[in-house]
């Protein structure tokens, strides 16, 4: 993984990127051979595991076992696959080209993708019952949240305004694209870096305000790289809003602007871990992700 971060930082977003997919891989492996389970494995396949990466890196800042937390990184990653097939549908962004492949219902069927995606969405639950991550009482949390970060209240949520901007009579203002993406992008990702701190029963605030952050900063780096971009870099079709006419984050700060919006969010985020009483390493590995999320190419 080249990602000119420092060493010790990459070797563990390796070694969490390995274990995540060889962890799918096996509960992809319990379920009925056929199409469908090809289709959740093809969708679950490759990507940076940033969400994984942050369930991981916050159990270790409160003190928690990988084991306890993996089943908990597997189910962020099941469910971004799944959030990633039903995105690219016809109906909604209607792409085909994703993480340099093609999508899901090119490569099978709509039909196919759909069921896939809906059975991706079932077994990243499933994950969140496992009891090594720890207390019923805290699965029961992880699942409440999880299902709040997701759903209606969140990620379904921002896909649902995102798809009605797009046929709105006036673009949306600056306050309404960060509701969006902190419901489309944000939700999951504030879910992801919390998880720690619920598993070991501490106070999730403090990591819920660098995910905030650290959300709106990789939506701005990804609206950037929509521009900025191409396709062999992002693995994904570019020019997509621009074409779309859709308000965006650089549409309405322009680039320069956006670039230090990004870097104050970024900035933000750190700050949390500077006064977090937490493991120094994992705080380290967390803060370092939050500089990378800017400057990545994909």
């Amino acid at each position: 993984m080249d990602t000119g971060l420092p060493a010790s930082l990459t070797a563990r977003m390796t070694q969490v990127r390995d274990r995540v997919a060889a962890a799918i891989d096996a509960a992809l492996d319990a379920q009925p051979a056929g199409e469908l389970t090809d289709a959740m494995r093809y969708a679950a396949s490759g990507g940076k595991r940033i969400r994984a990466f942050l369930v991981m890196e916050s159990a270790r800042l409160h003190g928690v076992d990988d084991a306890a937390a993996l089943p908990v990184a597997v189910a962020a990653e099941l469910l971004h696959a799944y959030s990633l097939i039903h995105d690219d549908l016809p109906a909604i962004d209607d792409d085909d080209l994703r993480r340099g492949q093609p999508t899901c219902h090119v490569r099978f069927s709509e039909a196919t993708a759909i069921l896939a995606g809906d059975a991706l969405q079932s077994l990243a639950f499933e994950r969140l019952a496992d009891p090594a991550i720890g207390s019923a009482e805290a699965r029961i949390d992880l699942v409440r949240r999880f299902a709040q970060a997701v759903g209606a209240q969140g990620m379904v949520w921002g896909q649902m305004q995102d798809i009605a901007a797009e046929t709105a009579t006036s673009p949306l203002n600056l306050d309404q694209i960060v509701a969006l993406q902190q419901g489309k992008t944000g939700a999951l990702i504030g879910f992801a870096a919390t998880a720690g701190a619920v598993i070991a029963g501490a106070d999730p605030a403090p990591l819920g305000d660098y995910a905030r952050n650290l959300g709106l900063a990789f939506q701005i780096a990804d609206d950037i790289l929509d521009v900025t971009g191409t396709q062999e870099t992002t693995g994904k079709r570019v020019g997509k809003d621009a074409a779309a006419g859709k308000a965006t984050f650089l549409s309405l700060l322009g680039l320069d602007r956006a670039r230090a919006e990004a870097q104050a969010m970024v900035d933000r985020a750190e700050a949390v871990l500077d006064v977090h009483p937490g493991a120094p390493q994992a705080a380290e590995n967390l803060r370092q992700l939050a500089r990378f999320v800017i400057h990545r190419q994909t």
